[in-house]
């Protein structure tokens, strides 16, 4: 009997969990169309939103990375940098990761081993495993979250999400990005608009 009604409890909260996160979609996607209609939302070109790509990738809250220390399988794994951008490591403990580079945080680790007299000369490599999601919202046929490919191009996050609407505005989407104080509009054109882990793009309803 108690594990029937411990089984219930964990399958309830389950449903709860899954009803709280597409109410959180939905929210917002209604947040994004109200913000892209107010005139206090910035607006961007393509050009300049790309600019904001940077070419080197710093790593930012919950990417997943695989740190190699040569000649010491015991240090080397894989891990998830935490929501406050910290990084857990054997014998070093917490390291700060979010906004480095992948050779500064290499750089990190190594210095850190070495302070703590841990490995003598130590070598350290760290790679991107997997990036932060991105979501896709508003006027697309499945908005949610989906994985961040490199290079990944508007196009090819909206094909990710079923494609547009037959209401989508295919001109103007709403562009929320970890590097901005606040979501801007960018307006579309000819160029691929590209898109950075963390991203979410809010596609809004065509006025005819």
């Amino acid at each position: 009997m108690d594990d029937n009604r411990s089984g219930s409890r964990v399958n309830t909260r389950r449903r709860l969990c899954r009803i709280a996160f597409t109410a959180l979609l939905g929210i917002a996607a209604l947040t994004g169309s109200a913000g892209c209609s107010s005139s206090s939302v910035p607006v961007t070109s393509v050009a300049q939103a790309n600019a904001a790509v940077s070419q080197v990738y710093h790593v930012a809250d919950g990417d997943k990375i695989r740190v190699t220390v040569f000649d010491e399988p015991n240090l080397t794994g894989d891990y998830q940098v935490g929501l406050d951008g910290m990084l857990q490591l054997p014998l070093i403990g917490r390291i700060t990761a979010a906004g480095l580079s992948s050779a500064a945080l290499s750089d990190a680790i190594a210095a850190a081993l070495k302070g703590g007299g841990y490995v003598l000369s130590p070598r350290v490599a760290v790679e991107l495993t997997e990036h932060q999601p991105i979501f896709v919202l508003g006027e697309v046929k499945t908005p949610g979250q989906y994985p961040y490919v490199s290079n990944m191009t508007l196009e090819q996050a909206v094909a990710e999400a079923g494609g547009f609407t037959p209401r989508a505005n295919k001109g103007v989407i709403v562009l929320r990005r970890q590097q901005w104080d606040s979501a801007k509009k960018v307006r579309l054109g000819d160029s691929s608009l590209m898109i950075a882990p963390g991203d979410t793009i809010t596609v809004q309803e065509a006025f005819f």
